[in-house]
């Protein structure tokens, strides 16, 4: 849509023999004022809405408001921003598709054109957490886990291949490729974006909004970008703003450099740390400060991704020559890395040394502080001191003794591959068997340890370190531990390249750090079965073991329903913990294991020097990213062996388990149903503080006697069959079964249990929350879910909104909210509801045995941020009303609510023509 371009800024800019036309920022200053000192990542949103002024979705005092930030440091004001184009997994993206292709049967139904339905902002969705790591530690499992990955999912991926086809402006990346983010990085962005429109070639920031949380790694880049809910990013593509009010932008400055031995990992985990504790959520972070001129790209994106793990929108770095050369090295074309250089130049986008923006707030890091780190047991911003990792173990299992007798060191020397912390009293250990071998499995034995996910696996430094500890471990005669589950994912095959290219494939293979796969597998909870002698060892003594892995997660329940203790660390140090074998070996100071020679083998015997690893690093070329990247779209000969149905609208399979015609779109012909009180509604879970999104709606494992598995074997599937939650998204009968249904969650209702149950009040029975859900629906009794603080952080899982409307829940009441998920619950007609301060679900001392009564919308007018009253009613008779805090936070939201959801609101739009 052309721009009203009321202040007069369209120009050209000419590089090489290209005339490019743009929206000038400087331009647009001399009426807006000096904008020189905006955060960058405003910058991008003003030129943004300079491009989409339309006098109605974007006007002139919208511009204003952005140029006047500067005096207030904040704003109230809402605004439209309109992404250049949208990322996707498949995960989200499955369910995605499947809404869209609801949608166009809703409007066939309706006499409309199903046509209508289709991506107006270029889509890519990239296949990448669907692979297991079902087999491990040889050189066979790449090949043995892709095959297992097609004949699991092969319904999943007709439908993708069904969707590829029937949908304009959407592309799929086939199983195999790479991740998202790292394949985003390395390939699709471009820093700037260009578009024809009326035969003149249009130059823009990139920017996108992404179904995955960290689809901010691409901040690292210079692109705007940030994780959305699958239904906000659907109405994103279906030519819907995405309504947000103008950040707060906090400046991150960095100085100094890492001191040799130190990586990005252990950089990313202390920024985390202080973010978190600095509280950003809902707020913008820029990276700014003459540290930026020796900080990598790879190290600038291993932050970025990180940027859901502290809270905030995004994590943005300016572009500057590191950002073009990271773009040359990457393959892109030269006249792209020109148009990039100066394009930001002439808006004022380039990063200049001792630039000082101004921001809402700022801290800072003196790069040479950072030690040796890692993230547990089961958050990411609970950084621990590598020395302290043992300690911190010990303390969450309840232990603080120190060893009492000879004996109970050399137990623990059996069990943990060193001298531990603890008293082997306390310690639980048990004796299996496998492969003839008996072995001793203890409480803090690394039981999973994997190279995974885009944050780490994206970053040559860290990876070449991990290859270069494993060849200097082999060398000195170092293994593994028989009980370590280990795995080599990388985000694409341009890690494979380069570690071929440096000779540390063969080094890996010998210590189990096979490729097993191009996908998230751990860090998504895709690690697959342990050994089954190791697994009944777990349950059958109730042991604490631990994962070590290089992800961005470590969520209860999260990366296997075995492991209580999930640890986040470097890839170099996953090797580490992989030979040591334990988490209660402090291997800061303590050996690894016994070399060839008889002799003690320490981390510092193995661990990389900087010259070396920056060596290694110069095998990773050019070549190598032309090389993978050049039929990045095509597949292998099974993916293109899927047969494709042609046809506008998608033939649903009744005995399909993968994919069913979800039930939101039913009534859309209907008006919209009435607004009203929420009477007699009963606490379907009372849940405490950091519920996640993967407590919420689980992507691992489903349990064969959960209300999923049951609907599955009822439906002739075997539980080795079962595959994921994750890979079940595109069936609403799978996924709102498995809503609530985390093995970790607790439900303060049965007194804090862990395990997706509830007490129905009626009868007093502890049933499974769906059952318990079904039986209210059954009785037409509305449902409510009572929280804590940072209800629903974690991934961006519209399945988490999506399970808890279907359960029938209307409202949830919690003490604060994560972005993503609050505005996914607005999304599908759920009242997000925050307690004011100084009340929550404890001073009202509710039990979940109550009623309770939602009050101020009969008869009025929603608008953003209204107050409603809440009525306790106690058994005893007793009724207490408190206000709270109605968290749908902009005009857009009222809205899409009033119509019953982000998608209804868009389909009646369409529908109406």
């Amino acid at each position: 849509m052309p721009s009203l371009d009321s202040l007069n800024s369209r120009r050209s800019l000419v590089v090489g023999a290209q005339t490019y036309q743009y929206f000038s920022l400087p331009e647009a200053a001399k009426t807006l004022g000096n904008i020189d000192q905006l955060p960058m990542s405003l910058k991008v949103l003003l030129e943004n809405l300079l491009r989409w002024e339309d006098g109605k979705t974007v006007t002139g005092a919208d511009l204003q408001a952005m140029a006047d930030w500067l005096n207030s440091r904040s704003s109230e004001r809402e605004i439209q921003y309109r992404p250049a184009r949208v990322l996707m997994q498949d995960f989200t993206g499955v369910p995605a598709v499947v809404d869209l292709a609801a949608m166009r049967e809703a409007m066939a139904k309706a006499g409309g054109d199903p046509q209508k339905i289709n991506p107006l902002s270029p889509v890519d969705l990239v296949i990448d957490h669907s692979v297991m790591v079902d087999r491990f530690a040889s050189p066979a499992a790449f090949g043995e886990n892709v095959a297992i990955e097609m004949q699991r999912n092969s319904e999943r991926y007709a439908f993708l291949r069904w969707g590829q086809h029937a949908f304009a402006n959407f592309r799929v990346v086939p199983p195999g490729t790479g991740i998202c983010h790292q394949v985003n990085l390395e390939y699709l962005a471009s820093s700037v974006w260009t578009r024809v429109e009326d035969g003149q070639t249009l130059a823009f920031p990139d920017t996108l909004v992404g179904t995955d949380s960290h689809t901010t790694m691409i901040n690292g880049l210079g692109v705007l970008g940030w994780g959305v809910g699958g239904i906000e990013a659907e109405a994103a593509m279906l030519g819907q703003p995405v309504s947000m009010l103008i950040p707060e932008v906090i400046g991150f400055k960095l100085t100094g450099k890492l001191k040799e031995g130190i990586t990005a990992t252990d950089l990313v985990l202390t920024v985390t740390q202080m973010l978190r504790s600095k509280g950003v959520v809902g707020k913008f972070v820029e990276f700014y400060g003459d540290g930026l001129a020796d900080l990598p790209l790879a190290d600038r994106a291993t932050i970025a991704n990180m940027a859901p793990e502290y809270g905030a929108t995004c994590g943005f770095f300016p572009v500057d020559a590191i950002t073009l050369g990271y773009l040359r090295l990457s393959g892109r074309p030269e006249q792209t890395v020109k148009l990039v250089e100066a394009y930001c130049k002439a808006q004022g986008l380039w990063r200049e040394q001792g630039q000082e923006p101004v921001f809402s707030d700022s801290l800072a890091l003196d790069m040479d502080s950072v030690e040796a780190s890692l993230a547990g047991p089961k958050r990411p911003q609970d950084r621990v001191a590598l020395s302290r990792v043992g300690k911190v173990f010990d303390e969450f299992i309840g232990v603080h003794l120190t060893p009492s007798s000879n004996e109970e060191s050399r137990l623990l020397d059996e069990g943990g591959g060193g001298a531990a912390v603890g008293s082997a009293a306390q310690i639980a250990a048990v004796d299996y068997e496998h492969e003839g071998q008996t072995h001793r499995l203890m409480d803090g034995a690394v039981v999973i340890a994997a190279i995974t996910s885009c944050t780490n696996t994206s970053n040559p430094s860290v990876m070449m370190a991990a290859g270069l500890l494993a060849k200097k471990a082999v060398e000195k005669g170092l293994q593994r531990k028989p009980w370590v589950k280990s795995s080599l994912a990388p985000g694409s095959k341009v890690v494979t390249e380069y570690f071929n290219a440096a000779g540390l494939t063969h080094y890996l293979d010998q210590l189990g750090f096979s490729l097993v796969g191009y996908g998230c597998t751990t860090c998504i909870g895709n690690s697959g079965p342990l050994l089954e002698p190791i697994e009944q060892a777990i349950q059958q003594h109730d042991l604490t073991v631990a994962s070590v892995l290089s992800g961005n997660r470590n969520f209860e329940g999260r990366v296997h329903p075995l492991v209580k203790t999930n640890w986040l660390a470097s890839p170099p140090l996953v090797v580490a913990y992989a030979l040591a074998g334990s988490v209660r070996v402090d291997i800061s100071k303590e050996a690894l294991g016994q070399g060839k020679d008889g002799q003690p083998v320490y981390l510092k015997d193995i661990w990389p020097s900087q010259r070396e690893i920056a060596e290694a690093i110069l095998k990773v070329d050019t070549a190598m990213f032309h090389k993978e990247y050049a039929e990045v779209f095509a597949g292998d000969a099974q993916w293109q062996a899927i047969a494709v149905p042609q046809a506008a609208t998608y033939a649903w399979q009744a005995d399909s388990t993968y994919i069913q015609h979800p039930p939101f779109f039913e009534d859309i012909a209907e008006a919209p149903p009435h607004i009203g009180d929420i009477h007699q509604a009963r606490i379907l879970a009372l849940l405490g503080d950091s519920v996640t999104t993967d407590h919420i709606s689980p992507a691992g494992n489903i349990k064969a006697d959960s209300p999923a598995g049951r609907y599955l074997r009822e439906q002739g599937v075997e539980p080795v069959d079962f595959n994921s939650y994750g890979s079940r998204r595109g069936n609403h009968e799978v996924m709102m079964r498995g809503t609530f249904a985390n093995i970790r969650i607790r439900n303060e209702m049965l007194g804090g249990e862990e395990g997706g149950n509830t007490l129905h009040v009626p009868s007093g029975e502890k049933l499974a929350i769906y059952d318990a859900a079904m039986r209210y629906q059954d009785a037409g009794t509305p449902l409510v879910v009572v929280a804590g603080k940072e209800y629903g952080t974690g991934s961006s899982r519209d399945w988490a909104a999506k399970g808890t409307n279907l359960l029938g829940v209307k409202a949830v009441i919690a003490e604060s909210f994560e972005r993503i998920h609050r505005s996914n619950l607005v999304g599908m007609g759920v009242l997000p509801l925050q307690f004011k301060p100084g009340q929550d679900r404890q001073s009202l001392h509710l039990t979940g045995r109550e009623t309770l009564g939602i009050h101020g919308l009969d008869g009025v007018e929603l608008h953003p941020h209204m107050q409603l009253m809440v009525e306790v009613s106690r058994e005893d008779g007793t009724r207490e009303s408190v206000e709270v805090l109605c968290r749908i936070d902009t005009l857009n939201e009222v809205e899409y609510f009033k119509a019953g959801g982000i998608l209804h609101y868009v389909l009646r739009q369409l529908i109406a023509g």
